[in-house]
């Protein structure tokens, strides 16, 4: 085992390759993929996970295919991607060149590159705001956690042991309090006198959780955070002139209208608004938070039943526990306070967009420094990092899929393999855009000390199950959703009509509040429903073709999963297609583009083939990761 607890090289190699092997190796992303949830994380130990190369396995193990890299199947499945995946970076770069008739159409949503020769698609506005404010994120990323040391070597003392008791809950009073800190003003350099806001709908939210009998808790914690989910959309954060001026009765006069004299508190009011930090519409991104509000509350509620004695009775060592037992073991009754409330709820590296920690696990890792954290890891995901951010600028210079769907095009002059790869790629730019925030700020989490779950597991084009789609994409809100919604609601289960049913509902309840959450928009609310919609064909297919009446007829069994996982992909791009990229009216332009001739049908039919073939390699992709102990399950 290395030392920092990532996977050696495989004997032999070296250099650049095993560098890059390394950054790429799963540990490396998040060790919670390599480590059982419920085993705590041991980087010194050597794990069972076969780190031989697939081709060097001769006894598969964990019900391991036998590796198929080598045989004439996979020859020919690597010269389809040799033609193929050329040929679709080709199509979409080829509507790009400003030869294309229609590039005055949409070059106005393109900027100055800073490739010689290449403008730079700047059409979507989460980020172009993420890239402009990279340099300033980036130095906060390190003045944070330099700040802390400091706090620490001020309030710190030198005669106490790291290791002993006194060691460990100075830590926890260090780390606790200058998160508490910090999140103040955080808040007032982010929201300006907004903060105030913030802080009330924490006040209300912390007051639910604590002050309402017990039984009353986890609906009033639901009621309140759906209602301010609504609100703060409705009423566009709640601006203090339209308060000033609904308090004064003066909500009708024209403030146009240089003869009328406003009230002095409109007045100010309108002042305050006009002071609204770095981040003036805070209710943008304040979903993320309404997460944390219901985890606090839940997390409380569910350990007046508990205690954190547990890990005393069940003989576990607290500074190097699962992350099971991270979440699922309650905190000490005195952690429940307003100050860790705040430092948590605001806590700076993961406040505008997550990864979602809970409660319990966020007062573990602060009393506790989790063991997965090390400087070798840290600095390979920070470099895996900047390898994504490389991807997303030359794609956004090369393939302008996103100014083209900006400029609302008239998808009939477009050929039915142009139609397709345009929507193809404008979602790899969606997942893209998503992938960097996340990275970035799940970094800062590492550097100050904290580790959050790992939001993006597979690239969107390494999918071809919906339900394990929604496993890897976005992660540790999947894992939110699970602890605080799927899993109170019963959870899933197919053996009787009844129980099928009802877990169809289990899905549509809880993605029914997937769209909300993100927006309440209609577009994202058909979203949602065709999401459940495309779960019902999947766990169909797994009843009527069980993997057990295949024994001996393994290679038919996997192809006709490479059929539905066909139609799977088909769903998930329409699906996605809706919610986040051209909506329902787009996507029914883009379907009767590709069906209006002979044309479109012949390249559906060769799409759907390149589509097969990407899926067997998925497929060997993860009996690679079983025969080396790991399952995923997505």
């Amino acid at each position: 085992m290395a030392p920092n607890g990532s996977h050696p090289s495989p004997s032999g190699e070296g250099g650049p390759l095993a560098l890059f092997r390394n950054i790429y190796d799963l540990d490396t992303l998040d060790t919670r993929f390599t480590t059982p949830s419920g085993v705590p994380y041991r980087p010194l130990e050597a794990r069972s996970l076969d780190k031989r190369r697939d081709s060097d396995v001769s006894k598969p193990a964990n019900g391991a295919e036998p590796p198929k890299w080598k045989t004439p199947e996979f020859f020919l499945y690597y010269l389809v991607f040799l033609v193929a995946v050329p040929a679709m970076f080709w199509v979409a770069y080829d509507v790009s060149r400003p030869t294309d008739p229609r590039y005055h159409k949409f070059e106005r949503w393109l900027s100055e590159g800073w490739i010689p020769g290449r403008k730079f698609d700047n059409s979507d506005a989460q980020y172009r705001t993420f890239r402009r404010n990279l340099p300033a994120m980036a130095m906060l990323l390190l003045f944070h956690p330099l700040l802390r040391k400091v706090w620490n070597f001020v309030t710190g003392s030198k005669s106490v042991k790291e290791n002993s008791a006194e060691g460990v809950e100075m830590r926890f009073r260090q780390r606790t309090g200058f998160d508490y800190v910090f999140a103040l003003v955080f808040l007032v350099i982010l929201h300006g006198f907004s903060a105030v806001k913030v802080l009330v709908i924490l006040g209300l939210n912390y007051g639910v959780g604590k002050s309402m009998p017990r039984r009353y808790i986890p609906a009033a914690t639901w009621v309140f955070n759906i209602c301010t989910l609504f609100a703060n959309e409705l009423c566009s954060g709640y601006r203090f002139g339209y308060i000033a001026r609904l308090l004064t009765g003066t909500l009708g006069l024209d403030e146009k209208n240089l003869s009328v004299d406003l009230p002095a508190l409109v007045r100010l009011g309108q002042w305050m608004d006009g002071f609204g930090g770095l981040m003036g519409r805070w209710e943008i991104l304040f979903n993320i938070t309404v997460l944390r509000l219901v985890s606090f509350n839940l997390d409380y509620y569910w350990s007046l039943d508990r205690s954190a004695a547990e890990a005393v009775e069940k003989n576990l060592d607290p500074s190097s526990l699962s992350e099971r037992d991270r979440i699922a073991l309650p905190a000490n009754a005195s952690d429940y306070t307003f100050k860790n409330y705040v430092g948590y709820a605001v806590y700076a590296p993961l406040y505008l967009t997550g990864p979602i920690i809970t409660f319990n696990d966020y007062i573990s890792q602060s009393r506790y420094r989790s063991a997965t954290i090390s400087s070798p890891r840290t600095w390979k995901y920070a470099i895996r990092f900047l390898l994504v951010l490389l991807c997303m600028e030359l794609v956004l210079h090369y393939d302008y899929v996103g100014a083209i769907s900006k400029s609302r095009p008239e998808w009939s002059s477009y050929t039915p393999a142009q139609i397709s790869l345009l929507s193809y790629f404008n979602l790899h730019i969606v997942w893209l855009k998503l992938l960097l925030p996340w990275r970035f700020f799940r970094l800062w989490s590492l550097v100050d000390g904290i580790d959050p779950p790992e939001n993006m597991l597979r690239c969107m084009s390494n999918n071809y199950s919906a339900l394990s789609f929604w496993r890897g994409w976005h992660r540790s809100y999947y894992r939110w959703l699970l602890r605080y919604i799927y899993i109170p609601l019963g959870g899933s289960s197919f053996r009787s009509l009844a129980q099928g049913i009802r877990t169809v509902v289990t899905y549509l309840v809880v993605f029914t509040f997937v769209a909300l959450w993100h927006d309440i928009k209609l577009h994202l609310l058909i979203w949602g429903w065709l999401v459940v919609l495309f779960f019902i064909p999947e766990i169909v297919a797994g009843l009527v073709f069980p993997k057990r009446k295949f024994v001996g007829r393994e290679t038919m069994y996997r192809w006709l999963c490479g059929v539905g996982g066909v139609g799977n992909v088909l769903m998930m791009i329409s699906a996605n297609l809706v919610g986040f990229a051209v909506g329902l009216d787009g996507l029914k332009a883009i379907v009767a583009g590709i069906f209006r001739d002979y044309s479109g049908m012949v390249f559906l039919v060769m799409a759907c083939t390149v589509l097969f073939v990407g899926i067997q390699v998925m497929f060997e992709i993860r009996q690679g990761e079983l025969r080396r102990g790991i399952n995923l399950k997505c």
